[in-house]
């Protein structure tokens, strides 16, 4: 954008950008404690919810990084546009959808539409506002509008769920979205586009078709059976996408992921580590919503407002987080945050069908203080590349996220599964019985990032965020729980 910006619709179109990334993060936020009545209209099991989840994360995960090109293909402001158009009819077709199917199509088409959103609106940001001391100030009230969902989700997801029905958590997202449409539309200047160096396009396909494959083996695995023909051929599938994707992206002239990343120790080690975070706490939080509700009996509204809490004392030691990483180190802190993590989801396991709102706040609390202490994981993992790969490293961050947290969601469904077919009595029986056991996977899954990361960040130094590069500070916002930072 070559044209200066009148000063008051650059901070218009930051409200637009932050109501881009509102929605986006609302809408994973608010889906987990809706799935049971969901799961209850529509008379569907496990591993369709599983897909309502999956499918919305596969699509993400798939894109986000062709998002960023096709930023400078069509221009930042109609790749923006174009994002917010389809997450916003998307969001429109979830809450009409008539059937399991419409639902999971038009979740695909909002990780789609998420996929635009997210490194364009990153992007804009960077563009609007060219001075470093505007630009922190930006990105500040970005990342602050961004954090409101994580409070806000849950609660509005339960009482939505309870009072109305679970449509309007699709359909409270349309007029969020057409007013941020129409304000992007008036404030943002229209932005010139770039010539690009081509598209990864063998390297999408096998990737999406790898993340395909696993993800159907190990949601459908347990109904299917594991040795069935389909099954086995899903996992060789993946497998040899996995491989082929290796091959293209070490050959690619234009790579969705630069691998010569990978061979610094700090970020391919923080890369790992914030992956079994993913893995353990998107796999937790799904299955969390639905022990609350159909196996402690709690109402949807009742099961929001344990969240909050935890989201009050998250953000305190989020604040707290970098004074700290300075005074103990990256290594100590993080790793140290890490096992505070692996221990509450573990914990998790140790709840059963008695337990009360009151007896789950140890965990839940424990957890806030783990995820607020992490929150230096991004600019840490973001910092350790070159200045000039900066957005390549946080790409590849984001990717990781999604992938990890859609792998989380289908293997510990699976174990879920597993679990209670082994199990005896009555249903909420063995739900709670297999869901004891997930957790417990998945504590021991994030307990492994533990010493990773105490290796991986040894002697690294505390990034000031005053001192990181524009593409440090812009990690994108999507997680579905209380997510570290997104720089």
């Amino acid at each position: 954008m070559r044209r200066v910006v009148l000063k008051s619709k650059r901070w218009w179109a930051l409200v637009a950008v932050a109501l881009g990334t509102f929605i986006t993060d609302l809408d994973t936020n608010i889906v987990s404690l809706a799935l049971p009545s969901i799961q209850r209209d529509f008379g569907i099991s496990l591993q369709s919810l599983e897909w309502i989840v999956s499918a919305y994360l596969l699509a993400f995960a798939s894109l986000l990084l062709v998002g960023g090109r096709l930023g400078d293909v069509l221009g930042l402001r109609r790749a923006f546009l174009a994002g917010l158009v389809l997450f916003t009819i998307a969001s429109v077709a979830a809450g009409v959808a008539p059937n399991e199917t419409v639902l999971i199509a038009a979740r695909v088409l909002q990780g789609v539409g998420g996929a635009l959103i997210t490194p364009a609106g990153l992007a804009l940001l960077i563009e609007l506002f060219p001075d470093p001391r505007e630009r922190a100030t930006a990105i500040g009230i970005w990342g602050a509008i961004g954090a409101v969902p994580v409070a806000l989700g849950p609660v509005l997801g339960g009482v939505l769920s309870q009072y109305a029905s679970w449509n309007w958590i699709f359909l409270v997202n349309a007029p969020v979205g057409v007013f941020a449409v129409v304000l992007s539309a008036v404030s943002m200047p229209r932005s010139q586009r770039h010539r690009s160096s081509g598209m990864d396009l063998p390297g999408l396909v096998v990737s999406a078709l790898g993340l395909l494959a696993i993800t159907y083996a190990l949601i459908e695995g347990e109904a299917r059976g594991w040795s069935s023909p389909l099954i086995v051929g899903s996992f060789v599938v993946a497998v040899l996408a996995a491989s082929a994707f290796l091959l293209i992206e070490a050959k690619s002239r234009n790579p969705m992921i630069d691998l010569g990343v990978f061979r610094l120790r700090v970020f391919s080690g923080g890369i790992v580590g914030v992956g079994l975070w993913a893995f353990g706490i998107y796999g937790a939080v799904f299955y969390l919503g639905l022990y609350l509700q159909n196996g402690l009996h709690f109402s949807p509204t009742l099961a929001g407002t344990a969240f909050i809490p935890m989201a009050a004392l998250m953000t305190v030691a989020a604040s707290l987080a970098p004074k700290i990483a300075l005074r103990f180190g990256n290594d100590r802190t993080l790793a140290t945050a890490l096992a505070l993590i692996a221990i509450s989801v573990a914990w998790l396991g140790f709840y059963g069908a008695g337990t009360s709102w009151l007896d789950l706040q140890p965990a839940y609390l424990l957890y806030a203080i783990g995820a607020g202490a992490f929150v230096p994981i991004n600019s840490v993992v973001v910092a350790a590349v070159p200045p000039g790969r900066n957005g390549v490293a946080s790409g590849t961050l984001n990717v990781s996220i999604q992938v990890s947290g859609l792998l989380g969601v289908a293997i510990l469904g699976a174990v879920l599964s597993a679990g209670s077919n082994a199990a005896t009595g009555s249903e909420a029986h063995r739900f709670i019985a297999g869901y004891q056991v997930a957790m417990w996977v998945g504590g021991i899954v994030v307990a492994l990032g533990v010493p990773l990361l105490a290796w991986a960040l040894r002697s690294v130094r505390h990034v000031n965020p005053e001192e990181e590069p524009a593409d440090a500070a812009a990690i994108e916002h999507d997680a579905p729980l209380p997510a570290p930072e997104r720089a």
